[in-house]
C-alpha cells in the first residue's frame, strides 16, 4: 500500500510539504556564474573592458607626445613627472589620474545597475516569483558586481603595467622623493595599492547598490552615488570644517600612496580601510533592508 500524505510524502501533484515544488532548492537559484556571464554579455560591461584596455594607451601616447614640453623649471617632483621612468611608475601614475573619478564611476556603475536595471525593465517581479529569495537575489548581484568592478581595476591595472613595461622599460619604481624601489617589493606593494583601492572605491559601489534598491533608473542610483561622492569631495578642499572631514566616505582617497614611503606609513592607511569597510556595511545593510520591505510592482 502507498504512504498516505500525513505519513510525510508528497502527493503525486509533485508539491512538498512545505508547499514548495518538488526539486525546488532556493539556494540553487540564480546562480553567481549565470549571473556573471548575464552581466557580461551587456554593452557596458564591454564598453567598460575596452575603456580599461585602451586608457592605458591613450596616456602612453599623451606623454609620449608630451615628451619635449617637459621643461618647465620646476623643482617638484610628481607622479606625473615620472610616469615613463618604467613601466610600474606608469602603472601609479594611471592610478592617480583615475582614483579620483573614473574608477568612482566605474563602481558605481556596476553596483547601481544591480537592482534597478531589472526593475526598469520590468523583469525584477518575475525573478522574485521564480521564485529568486530576495535576499539571495542581493547577495548574488552584490557579488557580480564585486567581482565585475575588481576585474575591470585589475585589468586596468595589468594594461598599465604591460604597456608601460613595453614602451618606458620594467625597471624598479623611482618615488617623488628620490628613493627606488626594486621589482619584486614594487609589484607587492603595487598589489597592496589594488588592494586598499578595492576596499575604498566599496564605498561608492555600496552607495549605488542602496540607492539602486530604491529607484527604478539605474541612472539615478549610479549618478546618484557619482554626485554625493563629487559632493564630499569638494567639501573635504573646505579647511573650516577642521576634522569633520576626516569621516567623509573621500577621506583618505590616495592613502594607498603612502605605499611608496620607506618604511610604509600605515596610519591612514589602515585608517581608510576600517573606515571604507564600515561605510561599505552600513550602505550595504540599508539595501538589504530597504528591499526586503519593497513592494515590488515592476
Amino acid at each position: 500500500m502507498s504512504a498516505t500524505v500525513g505519513e510525510g510524502v508528497a502527493p503525486a501533484t509533485g508539491v512538498q510539504p512545505t508547499g514548495a515544488v518538488a526539486g525546488y532548492r532556493p539556494g540553487r537559484t540564480l546562480r553567481l556564474s549565470v549571473e556573471l556571464r548575464r552581466q557580461f554579455k551587456r554593452r557596458r560591461t564591454l564598453g567598460v573592458v575596452g575603456l580599461m584596455v585602451a586608457l592605458p594607451l591613450v596616456l602612453i601616447a599623451a606623454l609620449q607626445l608630451g615628451a619635449s614640453d617637459d621643461e618647465n623649471g620646476d623643482t617638484a617632483v610628481s607622479l606625473v613627472d615620472l610616469a615613463t621612468a618604467s613601466g610600474l611608475n606608469f602603472t601609479l601614475f594611471v592610478l592617480f589620474a583615475t582614483t579620483g573619478f573614473l574608477l568612482v564611476v566605474v563602481f558605481a556603475l556596476f553596483f547601481g545597475d544591480t537592482v534597478a536595471s531589472e526593475a526598469q525593465w520590468g523583469s525584477l517581479r518575475y525573478t522574485l516569483a521564480t521564485p529568486v529569495p530576495r535576499l539571495r537575489l542581493l547577495r548574488q548581484k552584490w557579488l557580480a558586481a564585486f567581482t565585475l568592478s575588481v576585474a575591470s581595476l585589475l585589468l586596468l591595472t595589468v594594461v598599465s603595467v604591460v604597456a608601460g613595461g613595453l614602451f618606458f622599460g620594467f625597471g624598479d619604481i623611482q618615488t617623488t622623493v628620490g628613493l627606488s624601489i626594486p621589482q619584486g617589493d614594487a609589484l607587492v606593494r603595487l598589489a597592496g595599492m589594488v588592494g586598499y583601492l578595492t576596499v575604498h572605491l566599496l564605498v561608492v559601489g555600496t552607495l549605488a547598490f542602496w540607492l539602486s534598491t530604491i529607484t527604478d533608473a539605474p541612472l539615478a542610483a549610479v549618478g546618484g552615488a557619482v554626485f554625493m561622492t563629487i559632493v564630499f569631495a569638494i567639501l573635504e578642499q573646505i579647511e573650516q570644517l577642521g576634522a569633520v572631514r576626516d569621516y567623509f566616505p573621500t577621506a583618505e582617497n590616495y592613502a594607498w600612496t603612502d605605499l611608496l614611503l620607506s618604511p610604509v606609513d600605515s596610519g591612514d592607511l589602515f585608517r581608510g580601510v576600517v573606515q571604507s569597510l564600515v561605510y561599505a556595511a552600513v550602505f550595504t545593510s540599508l539595501g538589504l533592508w530597504h528591499f526586503s520591505r519593497r513592494d515590488v510592482t515592476s
